[in-house]
């Protein structure tokens, strides 16, 4: 490499990378670690979501599915797979781990008090009802769906086109 006007050489960068580049989902700024907004035995803070929870809680984790896929996948189809996994199989729990493994990469939270795993085998309404509050922590409206807050967030301006028989008839 040819010396600069000063006489002094750039050095020159050699090897590799420190760390790959993180893979981070469209949409998601890039999060500096943090804390989770509520402790995991906390699921009286919301005792209506503790509730629905406890009594039916393929609704919640449809929720935070849709949420945390970014509305890829329905409220409905990730409830009905969760009801699906645990009429046949009964480990539903390590479906809805990996859920709670993708919204704290998406966060950086913690892996706290243990693994996902172990978090959703042992105690799975706690886990659910941790990572709803999380994600109304986080300003989601859980029972709006994904499209729901995308359209909140836009100011609720979103342009319909009539449906086709009603432009006929509107002629």
């Amino acid at each position: 490499m040819a010396p600069s006007k000063t006489g002094v050489v750039p050095p020159v960068a050699t090897g590799y990378p420190a760390a790959p580049p993180a893979h981070l989902m469209p949409g998601f700024q890039p999060q500096v670690p943090s804390q989770w907004s509520t402790g995991l035995c906390d699921c009286c803070d919301d005792s209506g979501n503790c509730c629905l929870t406890c009594c039916c809680p393929c609704i919640t984790f449809g929720r935070i599915a849709e949420i945390v896929d970014r509305g890829s996948t329905s409220c409905g189809t990730s409830g009905a797979l969760y009801v699906l996994i645990a009429a046949v199989t009964g480990c539903q729990c390590f479906y809805s781990c990996a859920y709670r493994t993708k919204l704290r990469a998406l966060y950086a939270l913690p892996e706290e008090p243990c693994n996902d795993c172990l978090i959703h085998c042992c105690c799975e309404s706690c886990a659910l009802c941790q990572a709803y509050r999380e994600l109304q922590h986080r300003g989601f409206d859980m029972a709006l769906g994904w499209h729901g807050n995308m359209e909140k967030m836009q100011g609720g301006v979103i342009m319909m086109q009539p449906p086709p028989a009603q432009a006929t008839m509107m002629r």
